[in-house]
């Protein structure tokens, strides 16, 4: 599933020219962004609501992957692996975080990849990937969901069935995009309405097999 990302300048322009508050002096992520290992967390935009007083847009980068507990190979045992997907919303770590909107976030691209079924190399050296943008859009939104744990704040975004152009690439699925008019549904809407905006991207999408400028 998408395990890369591109947040480029744009995704910060977009943000402020749209009302996020983002901290003049915060630290801008670098714009290509991989999932977060144990020993190196790795952040990445979102925009969350304040739950109080004016309840601004806030542009806040988090860790890309949250800590869950899966069972290991021996019985009874459990192992730690950090989630950057949510593929089952009735899960008992994700259904809590959907149903609270206070904890429902949107997580900003200009790119997002898949590993291209042609297997080899990339331009960039690592394993190629099908890299995918919105051409009606500068910065996409997926539904993502946030929480604080012990290595600070941390995300995953939603997973849903591919839409015709995905379906060639990756088969099982494809990250829940959001529409512009349904952003805000996500992030204030009731439990049911935001669940039903999981769905495939009915929009056109871009594809491109070299790796996006930064």
């Amino acid at each position: 599933m998408c395990n890369r990302l591109h947040q480029s300048d744009k995704v910060v322009e977009y943000m402020r020219a749209k009302g996020v508050h983002v901290e003049p002096d915060i630290t801008i992520p670098p714009p290509k962004l991989f999932p977060s290992s144990k020993k190196t967390p790795r952040l990445g935009w979102t925009i969350r609501r304040e739950p109080e007083g004016n309840r601004a847009l806030i542009g806040e980068p988090m860790a890309w992957g949250v800590p869950c507990f899966v069972k290991g190979a021996k019985p009874g045992t459990m192992l730690e692996k950090l989630a950057t997907n949510v593929r089952n919303y009735g899960y008992s770590i994700w259904k809590p975080l959907i149903a609270d909107p206070a904890h429902r976030c949107l997580v900003p691209f200009t790119h997002f990849a898949e590993p291209h079924p042609e297997g080899g190399k990339g331009d960039d050296g690592l394993p190629k990937h099908a890299w995918f943008s919105l051409p009606r859009e500068p910065v996409g939104m997926f539904a993502g969901v946030w929480k604080d744990c012990e290595r600070g704040r941390v995300f995953a975004f939603l997973t849903t069935a591919p839409n015709d152009q995905m379906r060639p690439i990756h088969p099982k699925a494809m990250p829940v995009i959001l529409r512009p008019e349904h952003q805000e549904i996500w992030l204030e809407g009731p439990h049911e309405a935001a669940l039903a905006l999981a769905r495939p991207y009915e929009g056109p999408m871009l594809m491109q097999a070299e790796t996006p400028p930064a």
